[in-house]
């Protein structure tokens, strides 16, 4: 592969178990099959710190930094137990208003069941199991 960054990382998120640029493949090449033919991933250490940066990058921005805070608490709440119209009371908002943090929660964090929010707040320790 061409020494292009991105192509690494759309292959990566493609299911790809090795890669190479071009430029290593004289040096890796022949590891690299062996790895592949033992079913065991085969990347560079070049690689394989640019997918780690990319990875802790993504991570950070995707939880820490997307949810509001409106949304975080609507999270704790449902992650404690709360339905929406229990939340609606506590924060003080209507239950249309809830429910629209909540799926927009939801979306920022890829999810699509209320159990995988829970555990998400439990990993962010936003709630106590």
């Amino acid at each position: 592969m061409h020494e292009n960054e991105e192509l690494l990382t759309e292959a990566v998120l493609a299911g790809v178990r090795g890669f190479l640029f071009k430029s290593d493949a004289r040096k890796h090449l022949l590891s690299a099959v062996e790895a592949l033919l033992d079913r065991r991933p085969y990347f560079t250490s070049v690689l394989l710190e640019k997918l780690l940066h990319d990875y802790q990058l993504n991570k950070l921005n995707k939880s820490d930094m997307l949810l509001t805070s409106r949304e975080q608490s609507v999270v704790q709440l449902i992650a404690e137990g709360h339905t929406n119209r229990s939340i609606s009371s506590i924060l003080q908002l209507s239950v249309k208003t809830v429910e629209t943090h909540r799926a927009s929660a939801m979306r920022k964090l890829g999810m699509s069941s209320t159990a995988e929010l829970v555990r998400y707040a439990i990993r962010k320790k936003l709630v106590v199991p």
